[in-house]
């Protein structure tokens, strides 16, 4: 049964920005969680990236991942509100290529108490990024 869906755009242009400016470690420790990170290049010891060397794809790819988040939590119909930490919302890649959620902490702790799974289908081009979630619940364990 359909729980929530959740759209999100987010410009590529601004996920660069927020990058690759002073507070760019900072935020990539609030927002992005482990895996994210490390298919980014963003790593906790990471510096800041310069904004000609953020590459194009990565920006776009940083871009989908942030907008997956806000689409989880539209889907969720809670807004970034206890138990939700953006870090721990993380959009993954399976072995295919195809987006899918990784949850952790109080937000994987959520998921499995509404009985949830979630499916992530992600877009960028024209300098925008999307993400389109949906929130199944599960049926009841017999």
């Amino acid at each position: 049964m359909l729980y929530g869906i959740g759209c999100d755009l987010c410009e590529v242009a601004r996920m660069e920005k927020s990058l690759s400016g002073a507070h760019g470690p900072a935020f990539v420790r609030r927002v992005f969680g482990p895996a994210e990170q490390a298919a980014l290049g963003l790593g906790a010891e990471a510096e800041p990236w310069p904004a000609g060397r953020a590459s194009a794809h990565k920006a776009a790819s940083a871009a989908a991942d942030f907008a997956a988040k806000e689409a989880f939590l539209k889907a969720a119909g809670t807004g970034l509100a206890a138990p939700f930490s953006l870090c721990e919302i993380e959009a993954v890649r399976l072995p295919s290529g195809a987006p899918n959620y990784r949850f952790s902490g109080k937000t994987a702790e959520w998921v499995a108490a509404h009985h949830l799974t979630a499916k992530l289908s992600l877009s960028h081009d024209g300098g925008m990024a999307l993400a389109f979630c949906t929130l199944e619940q599960l049926p009841p364990e017999t």
